[in-house]
Order: structure tokens, then sequence, then C-alpha cells
């Protein structure tokens, strides 16, 4: 599913901007397809050289390995096939218990339980109210089932070889990152001048730290959480920088029971009710995700224009995303495929709207592509051979002087 807004007048700077919402390990593996897709089938899209990039929540993940200039190629390589000589992704990194603020929390019992008794020697009947035992004890329950450290070091660990920074100044382009501080509900862009000094990986483990699932992160004494709490996008963060196209992917969107094509799992034949409370709460956050983003989508074009945006979004009829765990990794790869061939559909089906749009961009369809209906994502995978830390460097360097040279070619066709 693709929306569409037309500039009313096109800019001239030639800047295109990312935005890359939330959804858990699955939604950034929708998003992951989305990217590679885009990346094979537009011509004169460089998505490692956009002007800007702002990422929230598992969407951070991917804008800062495409900031740090990660192709999608070796970026599927990590995660999905795990070919890649650069990086071995192991999802029990992701996926360790919190055993260390267990044990700290366990170990106030004692003072929690010695107040809650003086407290029930003075005044029996409330101290023994269960709601007043929750709000006593519930300190003892960690704020997230599993330990986020191990995501803050698999990046650290990938931002700081091959040429690549974990430090927001360095990077070529604006990289944004959000997270919500838990005290305040403020919205928090780790990037902007203030908070550009904060690593990049502390920031992506901020801004991916989903309630319940991962405990807040601590950064300058205060405790981040989950970007996606207060917007689903964050899609301004790139309008107001100056751009003429932005291109954004929102992985979550509510599933379509009525609609949807039979299938064999009997929640979708009889209601999504009957599939209990993980279908419910499934639905629900799709469907607050996505109502927050629309909002925001319905005022960009009033606020901005004359930029284009193209927002891509999985079909509301796509059962085999709806019933898969959003936090499960082990369907990394049908995810990344359904969402590959996704966006290829819709370039095919909006291709009388999109080529004119993007050409004034200096962006090319790659029709063998798009027109392939049995492409795969794995067609154009081919494993790279294995570089060294200087052979890595070498070949960033050696693109970057193409990238001169180019220009400078593009500048004088110009004059």
């Amino acid at each position: 599913m693709l929306s569409i807004h037309s500039a009313r007048k096109r800019g001239r700077n030639g800047k295109i901007g990312l935005a890359i919402a939330g959804g858990g390990p699955i939604g950034g593996m929708y998003e992951l397809g989305a990217l590679r897709a885009m990346d094979e089938a537009l011509d004169g899209l460089d998505l490692t050289r956009m002007d800007c990039y702002v990422g929230v929540s598992s969407g951070a993940f991917l804008a800062a390995g495409l900031a740090n200039r990660m192709s999608t190629a070796e970026m599927c390589r990590i995660f999905i096939t795990g070919t890649s000589d650069d990086a071995e992704f192991r999802p029990e990194t992701f996926l360790r218990p919190n055993v260390g603020e267990y044990l700290r929390r366990a170990a106030t019992l004692p003072a929690l339980y010695g107040d809650w008794l003086s407290r029930l020697l003075r005044n029996p009947r409330k101290a023994a109210r269960w709601s007043d035992m929750f709000l006593r004890f519930g300190g003892l329950v960690p704020t997230g089932i599993f330990d986020n450290a191990g995501v803050e070091r698999f990046l650290r660990d990938i931002f700081s070889r091959r040429g690549r920074s974990n430090d927001f100044r360095e990077l070529e382009a604006d990289l944004f990152v959000v997270a919500v501080d838990l005290d305040s509900g403020e919205a928090v862009r780790f990037g902007e001048e203030g908070w550009d000094d904060v690593p990049i990986s502390r920031a992506v483990q901020a801004s991916s730290a989903l309630p319940g699932l991962y405990p807040p992160v601590e950064i300058c004494g205060r405790h981040f959480l989950d970007g996606a709490l207060r917007r689903t996008m964050h899609g301004s963060t790139v309008l107001e920088r100056g751009i003429d196209l932005m291109i954004g992917i929102n992985p979550l969107v509510p599933f379509d029971a009525n609609h949807a094509a039979p299938h064999a799992d009997e929640a979708e034949q009889v209601g999504l009710a009957s599939g209990g409370l993980p279908a419910v709460l499934s639905q629900t956050l799709r469907t607050l995700l996505q109502s927050r983003m629309q909002i925001g989508m319905e005022k960009y074009p009033h606020q901005f224009p004359d930029i284009d945006q193209l927002v891509f979004e999985p079909n509301a009829t796509d059962s085999e995303l709806f019933f898969t765990n959003l936090f499960s990794f082990s369907s990394r790869h049908r995810v990344c495929q359904l969402a590959y061939r996704n966006t290829l559909a819709d370039l095919r089906k909006r291709a009388d709207v999109l080529r004119p749009m993007l050409a004034a961009h200096g962006i090319r369809y790659r029709d063998g592509i798009v027109d392939d209906r049995h492409r795969s994502i794995l067609d154009g995978l081919d494993v790279t051979p294995r570089m060294t830390e200087t052979t890595a460097r070498l070949r960033r360097a050696l693109d970057d002087v193409d990238q001169v040279v180019s220009r400078r070619r593009a500048s004088l066709v110009k004059a």
C-alpha cells in the first residue's frame, strides 16, 4: 500500500529524506525488505547517500546503518542470509533475560516487606487491600523482560569498523534517532544540537526500548523509551529540513480480516477475537500507531505542499504479516521477502504517477526488476569477496572519489 502526495511546486535542491518508523523486530525486517526493493528497482536513488534520515525504534537500526553507508544488500546479508563477513547476527543477543535488574529488585524485597508489615499493623484494612499491595510491591517487577545492553554493544561494534562512525557529528548526512523521556513524555531527537554527542548505538538502544520488553535507557541522567510512544514515523523531522522528496516506511497497519483471503488460521475465519488476547493487542497496537501516522500525513501536504511525499506500508489484508509474532526473529526472511514483493508491486501499480515524479528528482525505474513478478530478495544478494578492515576502508575511499567525480561531471554538464 503506497500513499502519494505530489508537490504543488517542486524545488530544485535535489535533496531527499528518509523516515523509517518502528514495529518491533518483524517491523524492522519488513522495512529492510521494502528498502531493498527500492534500492534495486530505482536507478538514481542511493539510500546510503540521502540528505537526511530519521529512525524510530526498529527503524532507527536501519536509518543508522544507511547513514553509515551500509548498503541494503549488506544488511540483508547480516540479518537475513547470515553470509556477511562484516557482522554476525545472533537473535539470542537481543533476547537475553534481564537478570541483573531481576536480582537488583529482588534484593529490595526485605525492605519492602518490612515497610508493608509495619503499615499492616497500623492500618490492617488499608494495607491488606489488593490495590495497596500492588502499588507497594510493584517495584519488584522489572521494567523490561530482556536486557537491551546487547543491542548497544552490537551496534557499537559495527559502527566502530570499516570507516563507519558511532558519532552523529562525523556523519556526512543528518541522522536523527527519536526516543521519549519516561519522566516527561518529551520526544528527544538524538543527532540534534545538544543531543549529538550521544553515541549513535546508545541512541538506537533508547529509541528501541519498547516498554515491557526492554528497560528504559539512561542517558545524561534521564530515562528514555521507544520513540514511537509519541509519533509513529516522525516524518516532520525530515520535512522541516529543506528536502524535495520524502520517502517513508511504516511496517504496521491494522489487519482487515473482513476482506482477507481465506486462510487455514481459524482466527481469520471467525474474527480476530477468536485469536485471544495476543490478536486483540496486536490489532490495537497497529490501529493506534497507524491512526497517529495518518493524522500527521493528512497535515503534511498542507504544511509542506512543495515536497513530494511517498509512504510505503503493508497491505491491510496481509494475514501472513499480521499473524507473525512482532518480536520473533525466526520469520525474518519470510517477512523481508513479503515486503520486497509488496514494494515492487506498489511501484508497478502506481507507475503512471511515480515515473514523472521520481524523474524530477533524477530517479528512474529499472523496468526489468520492477516488472519481474517472480523476483526474490535473494536474487541480488551475491556473496561479496571477503574484505579486511584495510580493504573495506579503501573501497569506501574509492567510492567517495567516484562520487566527487560524478558530481563534478554533472555540474559541468549543467554549465
